[in-house]
């Protein structure tokens, strides 16, 4: 129970990466808010796990300004905030990704680490308690080729967490990363430009350890980070790869 009573937000909770950190959280005996977009997922999950749930779009400030006051009123504070919403573009050339595309990953890539930080960070740092995980990916670290901007937010998103650690040190409050590798999530079809086979057995020879990595994975990671084990660590990436950044 290395999370006992502790509260949680989860962001993108409602499947892959996300719904596998909210089952390790629910375990380990921490209180949650999962937050997601897909309302029908996200109920399912929040009643298979017996945990509260906050429908919201996280690359909206009125959104994130809304799951503060409504995680305040439940609890009165917030220990762990989890920024793992995240979204990608199809594979194609650089130039090819349009504007709007652009925006909307770097909206619910980036952005949104932005907001959650505005929102909560005061009370963090009022208290003089809490961490903040942040999802980034083996893509922020080593890019795939024509998965340019994608890999683009999740290199902010790796500078940002170095960034909100070394400011909020002073205030106790913990951050990091952990950076996966592709793995069994809805996003992998469109990382693998396709399902074919072909497309997965060339994407799974660029990972040494031999399989792509799992919601159950993420979560043992982000438990470990989130926890009192980890009350040294601020500012890393770890990277939960099986090897792809060697």
């Amino acid at each position: 129970m290395r999370l006992k009573n502790k509260i949680a937000i989860i962001t993108g909770s409602a499947s892959g990466f996300g719904k596998g950190i909210a089952e390790k959280f629910s375990e380990e005996g921490a209180k949650l808010i999962l937050v997601d977009i897909n309302s029908n997922l996200l109920k399912k999950v929040s009643k298979s796990l017996s945990q509260d749930y906050f429908v919201a779009d996280v690359s909206k400030d009125s959104n994130l300004k809304s799951l503060l006051k409504y995680a305040l009123k439940k609890y009165k504070a917030v220990d762990i905030i989890v920024n793992n919403a995240g979204i990608t573009h199809k594979p194609k050339n650089m130039e090819a990704v349009t504007g709007r595309e652009f925006d909307r990953v770097f909206n619910v890539n980036a952005k949104s680490v932005y907001l959650s930080a505005k929102y909560f960070v005061p009370k963090m740092k009022k208290l003089k308690r809490g961490v903040i995980l942040n999802v980034a990916s083996t893509a922020g670290l080593s890019p795939r080729p024509k998965l340019n901007w994608y890999n683009a937010s999740k290199g902010w998103m790796i500078t940002a967490t170095k960034a909100m650690a070394v400011e909020l040190a002073p205030y106790k409050v913990r951050v990091n990363a952990i950076a996966p590798v592709a793995g069994k999530t809805p996003l992998l079809k469109s990382f693998m430009g396709g399902s074919s086979n072909k497309k997965k057995q060339a994407f799974l020879s660029t990972i040494p350890i031999g399989r792509f990595s799992t919601p159950q994975d993420m979560g043992n990671a982000a438990c470990f980070l989130c926890s009192d084990e980890a009350s040294m660590i601020t500012g890393t990436v770890l990277e939960v790869d099986g090897g792809r950044c060697i």
